[in-house]
């Protein structure tokens, strides 16, 4: 598989009209995402416009060869190796965070106005205030998922794996093993599930461990456990921190827990939704949602592999609509909560999401919430159902279909 590139189209599209400015390109996401690759994409892309070879350089510093360059000067020197003339060059260096300070350089390149930089690497580092601070205003980030569901299915296409015999067999397996694009080499369930429990690894003692400041691993790895296992609830601080109080005798400040959560968010392990009044149009503190980068790293953790739908449904969505850059809160409505908002251009949707509404005490209580609903935004009901509703303007979609259709909301 690895001899050939798939292309992610909804990245490329995110960075094309990037191509050639002077703002350096920071490729983030969860380790093992697909960010290598991603930068090959971009580099045949160039190619393909008609950009010379000689005038693409490219490091990767984990590849033999580079793993010896640790310093900003050894960098310097490995990058000005490849520049054979003054022509405007296209540098793309992956795994920037094994140089310490590499910052200055990267920016010093960009200045000269005679490159257009592409970097990636570990994100906890990348994202680090250090980043921000020497870089502001001339960076552009590009955020990338593991694949979603309807890349997953054109992913196996491309590198002609066996189908299964319906989208909805497909679709079983996408929510068991994720979207990590190299378990698609794997056809054993066991090698799937170790490739991923090793990927998981890594992000921790790469990603978590060797740049934070851990005291208690124990604690660390109960929240982090805690956070997991209860993706897509509503949660709070001092929700958290009663429950390790109350149910586990562990006391921990709040400070603690925040600081616990937020590597967690920079190593790009969870993802934080807000919630968003409706009536009001704000923002609310409290009682976030924390989704999963991938369902996978939850049943890599777990050894009861049964599936809670809700949860899952609403994380493979909120990952989907995220990849097509769409921004994302959960709806207040009263008392009541709407699943996701998303903004398309100042324009609001609604979703909800559900396994099912074949009980009518369901559909009830999944149609509720547009009820109270005043403005005429479009709503939209995702379910797993092969009948749809026709039922007071909500537009219902089967999620599986939606998604491998590419469709937009």
């Amino acid at each position: 598989m690895t001899n050939k590139i798939y292309t992610r189209k909804y990245y490329i599209e995110k960075i094309k009209g990037f191509y050639h400015s002077d703002l350096i390109k920071v490729i983030t996401g969860i380790r093992r995402c697909g960010k290598s690759y991603f930068l090959l994409s971009v580099m045949e892309e160039l190619k393909k416009e008609g950009i010379p070879e000689k005038d693409i350089i490219y490091l990767n510093l984990d590849k033999k060869g580079y793993t010896q360059i640790k310093t900003p000067q050894a960098l310097e020197a490995a990058i000005e190796e490849q520049i054979t003339d003054a022509d405007f060059k296209y540098l793309f260096v992956d795994e920037i965070q094994n140089v310490a300070g590499f910052e200055e350089v990267i920016n010093a390149f960009r200045e000269e106005g005679n490159f257009s930089v592409f970097i990636t690497g570990s994100n906890s580092y990348l994202l680090s205030g250090e980043l921000i601070t020497k870089l502001t205003g001339r960076y552009v980030e590009i955020e990338m998922f593991p694949l979603n569901f309807r890349e997953y299915l054109e992913m196996k296409e491309f590198f002609g794996k066996q189908k299964k015999a319906s989208l909805q067999e497909e679709f079983s397996d996408y929510i068991r093993f994720g979207g990590f694009p190299k378990t698609l080499e794997f056809d054993d369930v066991q090698d799937k599930d170790t490739y991923i429990s090793n990927v998981i690894s890594q992000i921790l003692d790469k990603d978590v461990l060797k740049h934070n400041k851990i005291k208690n691993r124990a604690v660390f790895d109960r929240v982090m456990t805690y956070i997991i296992n209860n993706f897509a609830a509503p949660t709070s601080l001092s929700n958290i921190t009663a429950y390790f109080r109350e149910q586990e005798n562990l006391p921990i400040k709040t400070e603690t827990l925040n600081h616990y959560i937020q590597i967690l968010e920079n190593a790009k392990i969870i993802y934080k939704c807000p919630r968003f009044d409706v009536k009001s149009k704000k923002v609310l503190r409290g009682e976030e949602k924390y989704y999963l980068a991938d369902v996978g790293i939850y049943f890599s953790r777990n050894v009861d592999v049964r599936i809670n739908y809700g949860p899952v449904l609403e994380n493979i969505l909120y990952t989907y609509l995220r990849s097509k850059n769409y921004k994302i809160s959960v709806g207040k409505i009263g008392d009541l909560e709407c699943d996701f908002i998303t903004r398309v251009n100042d324009e609001y949707r609604y979703i909800q999401v559900a396994m099912t509404i074949m009980d009518p005490k369901t559909e009830e209580r999944e149609y509720k919430p547009f009820s109270k609903i005043r403005d005429n935004y479009p709503k939209y009901l995702l379910t797993l159902d092969p009948l749809l509703q026709k039922r007071e303007g909500v537009i219902h979609k089967n999620m599986i279909a939606f998604i491998a259709a590419d469709e937009e909301i």
